[in-house]
């Protein structure tokens, strides 16, 4: 949309920042906008405080890198979820897919991104520093490397593999339920929730390709 389609610089501004968001194209943008000059005022002010407030004071787990309130998420500070089992995701919303699935009772670790030469990510982007303390300290007795079922991911499942193989543990990955090429956030509950149970050793799926 050019600047001309538009009655108010204000509305144009408001559109292209909408406008940035994933998966919202400029119609969308000017219609959200719209919407919200047609709410009252202390709602709209109320929707932008929130926002702002949330990239001001949210926070990343010191332990599983997940987004948090506070310095320890609520995972993690559960004593009654299994400290010794360690789920490997790649962000916060694969967490969210498998809590949903209320299949899973261990811990997470967040890496937050994969193996992508293309994109300019390497192994040393990969948040893996207090994973590691963990495994050196002899905390862990499984990891599960549930990343999604691309490229990218089995190359960073692999990378993994072979840099925690060393350690006296388990490495599992999820039961092929999860179709190539999705993201675990797409999954359907039930599916992600049998591929959790009926995980593997990683080990196997090497021998098999």
């Amino acid at each position: 949309m050019d600047l001309e389609n538009f009655s108010s610089r204000l509305l144009q501004e408001a559109v292209d920042e909408f406008a940035k968001l994933p998966g919202i194209g400029k119609k969308t943008a000017l219609r959200l906008v719209l919407h919200l000059l047609n709410r009252d005022k202390e709602e709209v002010s109320q929707f932008g405080n929130t926002i702002i407030k949330l990239r001001n004071e949210i926070q990343r787990c010191q332990s599983c890198q997940v987004i948090s309130d506070s310095d320890i998420c609520p995972i993690c500070a559960d004593a009654s979820r299994d400290h010794t089992l360690i789920c490997v995701v790649e962000n916060s919303r694969d967490v969210m897919a498998i809590e949903s699935t209320h299949q899973y009772q261990g811990i997470y670790h967040v890496l937050g991104g994969i193996i992508s030469p293309m994109d300019g990510i390497g192994p040393s982007d990969l948040n893996l520093q207090s994973l590691q303390e963990k495994l050196a300290a002899g905390e862990v007795r499984e990891i599960i490397l549930a990343l999604s079922t691309t490229m990218e991911g089995d190359t960073t499942n692999f990378y993994l593999y072979r840099k925690f193989r060393g350690y006296d543990i388990r490495i599992t990955t999820l039961a092929r339920g999860v179709s190539i090429g999705d993201d675990l956030e797409y999954a359907d509950e039930l599916t992600l929730g049998k591929s959790i149970m009926n995980r593997t050793l990683f080990e196997n799926t090497l021998s098999s390709q």
